[in-house]
């Protein structure tokens, strides 16, 4: 530890990847993961959408345009039809990089199983459960996490599949909230997730509340930011800067460093 300046490892928050290391490649794409895991993350966020043809896969919107410069709705497509798009963020990062699929959910998991120290936040986006319905979305997720299982959390602003998803073993969960407020704060008594995950920018400037759960708060890409809401009870830290502020020394270098830990 003789690199860490100013701060020990219980003083310094965990990092997330949020949609992997999504400030220099495409998000939630196998390059953008496959980028943030190298950086040194142990936390990885995806974003899961359903296909035409049920299939689980990595996107955040349900409209295709930002990514892939197609106007079309991903789950009005096939999965067939989803691999001749590039998701490489043209407008965002411009036309230099690769090609870049859409990845399936399977891949990422089999990218996952490479890296053993690695937990993944697996976001069910509300989308799919408006059109295919709960418990088809909870059945084709699942099973293809079922490989990984210990190491991955669902997470979902819907805490109705987050209940179900507890009812088919010993799933930990995590509930995305949209407001931080009493009645939100008795919601998350009831539901009792392992994990509450917030934006920082909704959390005002208290201590955030006590529970049974861990506090992840999004988006952050300034390491000082990050130790201050630390400092107010947020364990996690979610940024898609990860291999920045993996080597920031305020942070403490606190990416997986295969020398100490293998």
């Amino acid at each position: 530890m003789s690199n860490i300046q100013s701060h020990s490892y219980t003083d310094i928050p965990k990092l997330v990847a949020h949609r992997g290391y999504a400030s220099r490649y495409p998000e939630n794409t196998l390059a953008a993961c496959e980028a943030a895991l190298q950086a040194g993350a142990c936390f990885i966020e995806i974003d899961i959408q359903l296909t035409a043809d049920g299939v689980p896969v990595l996107h955040h919107d349900q409209n295709l345009y930002r990514t892939t410069g197609t106007e079309a709705l991903i789950s009005e497509i096939s999965s067939r039809t989803l691999r001749t798009l590039d998701a490489g963020e043209r407008q965002r990062l411009g036309d230099a990089g690769p090609v870049t699929p859409v990845p399936t959910l399977s891949e990422f998991v089999e990218l996952l199983q490479s890296w053993p120290h690695v937990h993944a936040f697996i976001e069910i986006k509300e989308e799919s459960l408006t059109t295919f319905g709960h418990e088809f979305v909870i059945q084709q997720i699942l099973e293809v996490l079922a490989p990984v299982q210990p190491r991955c959390i669902p997470i979902s602003y819907d805490a109705e599949v987050l209940r179900q998803i507890r009812a088919h073993g010993t799933w930990k969960i995590g509930w995305v909230i949209r407001t931080y407020d009493e009645d939100h704060r008795q919601q998350a008594q009831s539901l009792a997730p392992e994990f509450l995950i917030c934006n920082y920018n909704k959390t005002g400037h208290e201590q955030l509340w006590p529970g049974p759960w861990q506090w992840v708060l999004y988006e952050i890409t300034d390491a000082q930011l990050a130790l201050q809401l630390h400092q107010r009870g947020a364990q996690l830290i979610e940024t898609m800067a990860i291999g920045d502020l993996l080597q920031d020394t305020d942070l403490g270098n606190t990416g997986y460093r295969p020398q100490e830990s293998d």
